[in-house]
């Protein structure tokens, strides 16, 4: 019961992270369309169709953590975890996507020559952004740290990805404001190139997610030793494991005296379990084989 009470406020923590960047999204998209078509800017108004994506981000992730949220099932025996790494592809996707759409309009502007003197309603916009989106970027980060969420961890890639493109923003419309028109949609190619960036970047970790990567050594280690601290686990050998979702999956090998009986045994394991879930909240499920200590003629069968 208390582990299904800790599974759920995970889920709580790591939605609430989500319905506060969706609430600033949906204020952000609607401060810079307005401040980026009156304050004549275009940078300020690609941050807003920037803004505008960043909702529908947020609010498919918020559905995505609701359908992790259900247990495992017969149809998906390791859990739902890994729609986060899914959605936190799909997210690196729609980022990618952004900086292109913006790094198209920007150079369309220059070649045609429709640039705007922006005002100081787009400069204070741009502003306004920086801050609360580096405030969101540090809230979601520690929370994808906290609970080990892919999906945060993308959310809080996007959050950060603003906040450092409303610096160039910023540079555009002051820039611009002064008469240097043309840094205008300058700018807004070099925030186009730096969310194309941040999107390769939460595409590569993503992906390294769905193609079962290591886990961190350290991580590893001290699991090894936990189990070695239990009395009657000779040896600890060939653990590795992987991420799904929030959780962690590991597999481990023991050695135990090979006249134990499968009753002692099969005690040894479950306290090693107990102690390896009490101590490590990310560890999901773990898987151990037996093997009989110090026995020649044993030989593990893989084909990997």
């Amino acid at each position: 019961m208390e582990q299904n009470d800790n599974r759920e406020a995970r889920f709580v923590q790591a939605e609430r992270a989500v319905r506060i960047g969706l609430a600033a999204n949906c204020a952000l998209m609607l401060l810079k369309l307005a401040a980026g078509r009156w304050g004549h800017s275009e940078a300020v108004f690609a941050d807003g169709i920037e803004s505008a994506c960043d909702l529908a981000i947020s609010a498919a992730s918020l559905a995505t953590l609701r359908f992790c949220r259900h247990p495992f099932d017969r149809r998906h025996p390791y859990g739902h975890g890994r729609a986060e790494s899914i959605a936190a592809l799909t997210v690196s996707c729609v980022i990618i996507a952004t900086g292109v759409w913006i790094l198209y309009s920007a150079a369309s502007s220059v070649v045609e020559g429709h640039v705007a003197r922006p005002n100081v309603l787009a400069v204070a916009a741009a502003a306004l952004t920086i801050a609360s989106k580096e405030w969101l970027a540090r809230l979601t980060f520690r929370k994808a740290r906290q609970l080990g969420s892919p999906v945060l961890r993308a959310l809080a890639q996007d959050h950060r990805k603003d906040a450092i493109t409303s610096v160039a923003t910023l540079a555009g419309c002051g820039v611009a404001a002064l008469g240097w028109l043309v840094f205008d949609p300058i700018f807004a190619g070099v925030t186009a190139l730096l969310i194309a960036h941040v999107g390769v970047v939460t595409f590569r970790q993503a992906s390294h997610e769905l193609m079962d990567a290591a886990l961190p050594d350290e991580l590893l280690a001290a699991i090894s030793a936990i189990a070695m601290e239990v009395e009657g686990i000779e040896h600890v050998h060939d653990i590795r494991g992987r991420r799904s979702g929030q959780y962690v999956i590991v597999d481990l090998k023991v050695e135990m005296d090979p006249k134990m009986t499968v009753e002692r045994s099969h005690e040894l394991i479950t306290m090693v379990k107990r102690r390896i879930f009490d101590a490590e909240s990310s560890v999901g499920d773990v898987m151990i084989h037996v093997n009989p200590h110090d026995d020649p003629r044993h030989e593990d069968l893989v084909r990997l």
